[in-house]
């Protein structure tokens, strides 16, 4: 008997997705172009010989990219705390009153479409499964995802160290040339060329036009950098 072979395509649906670290990178990466580069600029409208400029830099990302992982840390450390207190209120709310709990499964499931013969089957079933009636509350009721363990520490070092490695660029032209003002020449251009890149990254990452967020990035670094270079220029005259 001869068989028939009958062909499926592979639908594969492809979604933007900003994950937690790619957000991480992006605020590390964010400030650290943009924070040491305005302060670099500062310094050298005032005056400042490089060697000044690159000790408050390397001083101003060290402190920086601490304060940030602090933040990114506590901020982690928050979310997963929230959700562990409202995790543990979900499940004395099943065990205290469940037939309240069920119904609010109900009315999330008819905000969907689904009518009463179609939804209460699933309630029912969600009420013989206890940790998953809890994901499904979580989830759709509060809108909450369940952390990833470890998440703070790693949040906390991927938001430093991408300050860091943002932090160095505009820094490293007053590395090599002693005239801060030189050096200054060729850090607006490293610096704009690597906000331009980093924003065009983003773009793609977060599903944002690649285009309008590399130039969204330049002007707010240019900004910043033209605005703390002209308030020094003001206070050294």
């Amino acid at each position: 008997m001869a068989h028939q072979h009958i062909g499926h395509s592979t639908h594969v649906e492809k979604h933007f997705t900003a994950g937690d670290f790619v957000r991480d990178v992006v605020i590390g990466m964010s400030d650290g172009l943009t924070v040491p580069f305005a302060l670099a600029a500062g310094l050298s409208g005032a005056a400042a010989p490089s060697s000044i400029v690159v000790t408050a830099g390397l001083a101003e990302v060290a402190a920086g990219s601490i304060a940030m992982g602090l933040g990114g840390y506590l901020a982690a450390k928050s979310d997963a705390d929230y959700y562990w207190n409202e995790r543990k209120r979900e499940e004395e709310e099943i065990e205290e009153v469940p037939d309240t709990e069920a119904s609010e499964v109900a009315e999330i499931l008819a905000k969907f479409g689904l009518q009463p013969e179609e939804y209460w089957p699933v309630v029912n079933a969600l009420r013989k499964r206890p940790e998953a009636w809890i994901d499904f509350m979580m989830r759709f009721e509060l809108g909450l995802e369940k952390p990833e363990p470890g998440r703070a520490l790693q949040s906390a070092l991927t938001i430093a160290g991408a300050y860091i490695v943002g932090g160095i660029i505009p820094l490293f032209p007053y590395m090599v040339i002693p005239q801060a003002i030189e050096a200054l020449k060729i850090s607006v251009g490293v610096t704009l060329v690597a906000l331009l890149i980093f924003g065009f990254v983003k773009g793609m990452f977060t599903g944002t036009k690649p285009l309008a967020s590399a130039l969204q990035t330049a002007v707010i670094g240019a900004v910043a950098s033209a605005a703390a270079f002209g308030i020094a220029c003001s206070i050294n005259r």
